[in-house]
C-alpha cells in the first residue's frame, strides 16, 4: 500500500516549507506526479547532508509518485551562491562532467537499498548549454526583477560585504534554476521542486518563472491555484549545537571511496542520545511502529544502545547494502571486545587507522622475538618500565584480543596476515604495529 507523502514527511520531521500544502494535497490525490531535486556537482561525491532530499525523492517513489534527479551539469558551471560567503572557484567542463557522472551511483544505490525502484536522472546541461545568451536575456531574463532577486538572503548577505560581494556569473545562478524547473514543467510535466531550506527562495523564483512563462499555454484555474509546487526540507541539526556531518576527520560523505561502509557504521552509531529518534526518522525507512518501539526502549535504557544500532545498521545499509552493514557491525563489536583476529586484513585496517601505528622491522621477531614489556614502551602505550609491568601484571594489555602478560613476547607466529599486531590497553589506548 502506497504511503500518503506529506503526511510521511511530517511525522519524520522531513517538510519544512511548502508553497500551497492544501492545493498540493490535493493534486498529488488526483494523479500520479513528477518531482525532482538538483544536485550540485561540486565534488565527486555528495556529503551525508545531501542524503534529506534523497530520502524526500524515496518517500515520493514509495508513495506511487515519479521521482527525477537532476543533475547540475549546467549549473555545476556557473556556482550556487547559497551559503557562500565568497565566490566559488569555477570548475572546468570537464571536472564538472566526471562529477556528474561519479554521483550517478550515490542515487542508484539508495533507491536500489530502498526498494524503490530506479529514479530517472537527468543532466540540466542537456538544456541549459543549448540556451544562448540572447534567448536566455529576452524570453528567462526578462520575467525576473532584479529589486526581488537583490533581497534574497543568498544574494543580500554578499551584496553587503564590501570585501566579496557577488559576480553577475553567481547572482544568475537563480535565473538558472528557476528554468530548470520551467523546463521540466513543460518538456516532462514535472509540477513539483524538492530541496533543502536553503533552496526555498530558488524553489519560489521556479514557481513564479512557470507562471509567468506557461500559465497562459495552459489555462490559468480560475481559482488561483498554481501550476507548480515546491516545498523544502529542514537543515539538519544536533542537538549540541555541533554541525551535522562533519567528524573530527572531515566530512562524511555518500561514497565508499571518501567514507567507507565502517567509518559510515560508526557515525551514525556515535550519534547523541538526543539526536538517534530524530535521525532514525530522517535516514531510515523503519516504520513509525517500529521507530516509536525504539523510542520507548531507548528512553527505557539508553545505555543498551539499542535504537543506535539499528539506526547505524539501517542507515549503513541503505547506501551500502546488508552485507557491509552487517560487516561494519562486527568489525565496530570487535573493536569494542577487542576479538580482532577474525578480521580480514583490509578490515583491521580501517577499524585501526585512526589509532597510533609503528612500523618495525621484521627482522627483531626472530629467535625469541621482542619482551612485550619492552614494546608497551616502544609504542607509547606505557610511559616506563614500571609502568610496563603495572599493566602486564595486572592484565589490562592484550594483543590480538589475547590478554598478555608480564614474561610474554612477540614472535612472527603472532603476527596477524603475515605483518600485522594489534595492541590494546585498557578498553580504548589502541596501537597497530607492522612488521615489514
Amino acid at each position: 500500500m502506497a504511503i500518503d507523502f506529506l503526511e510521511e514527511l511530517k511525522w519524520r520531521g522531513l517538510l519544512h516549507q511548502c508553497t500551497d500544502e492544501r492545493g498540493l494535497t490535493r493534486h498529488l490525490g488526483e494523479g500520479t506526479r513528477r518531482a525532482y531535486a538538483g544536485f550540485d556537482p561540486t565534488a565527486d561525491s555528495l556529503t551525508i547532508g545531501n542524503l534529506v532530499p534523497i530520502m524526500m525523492l524515496v518517500h515520493l517513489a514509495r508513495a506511487g509518485h515519479e521521482p527525477i534527479v537532476i543533475m547540475g551539469g549546467g549549473t555545476g558551471l556557473i556556482g550556487d551562491p547559497s551559503g557562500k560567503s565568497a565566490e566559488r572557484t569555477l570548475m572546468t567542463t570537464e571536472t564538472v562532467a566526471s562529477n556528474v557522472a561519479s554521483q550517478r551511483r550515490i542515487f542508484e544505490a539508495v533507491f536500489a537499498g530502498a526498494g524503490a525502484g530506479a529514479p530517472r536522472i537527468v543532466n540540466n546541461a542537456d538544456w541549459l548549454c543549448k540556451l544562448s545568451y540572447l534567448e536566455a536575456l529576452r524570453d528567462v531574463g526578462k520575467h525576473f526583477s532584479v529589486n526581488m532577486m537583490i533581497q534574497k538572503d543568498s544574494v543580500k548577505a554578499r551584496l553587503e560585504s564590501r570585501e566579496q560581494g557577488i559576480s553577475y556569473t553567481e547572482f544568475s545562478y537563480m535565473i538558472l534554476q528557476a528554468y530548470d524547473f520551467a523546463h521540466l514543467f513543460k518538456e516532462m510535466g514535472v509540477t513539483v521542486q524538492l530541496g533543502g531550506s536553503d533552496q526555498w527562495g530558488n524553489i519560489v523564483a521556479g514557481g513564479d518563472l512557470i507562471r509567468r512563462m506557461h500559465a497562459p499555454e495552459h489555462g490559468a484555474e480560475e481559482s488561483g491555484t498554481p501550476h507548480s509546487f515546491g516545498l523544502t526540507c529542514p537543515l539538519v541539526t544536533k542537538a549540541d549545537g555541533g554541525k551535522f556531518g562533519k567528524t573530527e576527520s572531515g566530512a562524511v560523505w555518500l561514497t565508499r571511496e571518501r567514507t567507507s561502509p565502517y567509518a559510515m557504521y560508526q557515525f551514525w552509531l556515535n550519534s547523541s542520545d538526543e539526536d538517534v529518534i530524530k535521525f532514525l526518522k530522517l535516514f531510515t525507512l523503519l516504520s513509525k511502529a517500529e521507530i516509536d518501539a525504539l523510542a520507548e526502549a531507548h528512553a527505557e535504557n539508553a545505555g543498551a544502545r539499542e535504537a543506535h544500532r539499528a539506526l547505524a545498521h539501517h542507515a549503513t545499509a541503505l547506501l551500502h547494502g546488508e552485507h557491509e552493514a552487517e560487516m561494519a557491525a562486527k568489525a565496530a563489536q570487535a573493536l569494542f571486545s577487542g576479538e580482532v583476529a577474525e578480521l580480514s586484513k583490509a578490515m583491521l585496517e580501517e577499524v585501526l587507522a585512526e589509532v597510533p601505528s609503528s612500523s618495525h622491522a621484521r627482522a627483531g621477531l626472530a629467535g625469541e622475538g621482542v619482551a612485550l614489556l619492552d614494546l608497551l614502551i616502544e609504542t607509547g602505550l606505557a610511559k616506563s618500565k614500571r609502568e610496563a609491568r603495572e599493566f602486564l601484571s595486572s592484565g589490562s594489555v592484550s594483543v590480538n584480543g589475547r590478554k598478555a602478560g608480564l614474561e610474554d613476547r612477540l614472535t612472527a607466529e603472532a603476527l596477524l596476515h603475515g605483518e600485522l599486531v594489534a595492541l590494546r590497553r585498557g578498553k580504548k589506548a589502541w596501537h597497530l604495529a607492522r612488521w615489514a
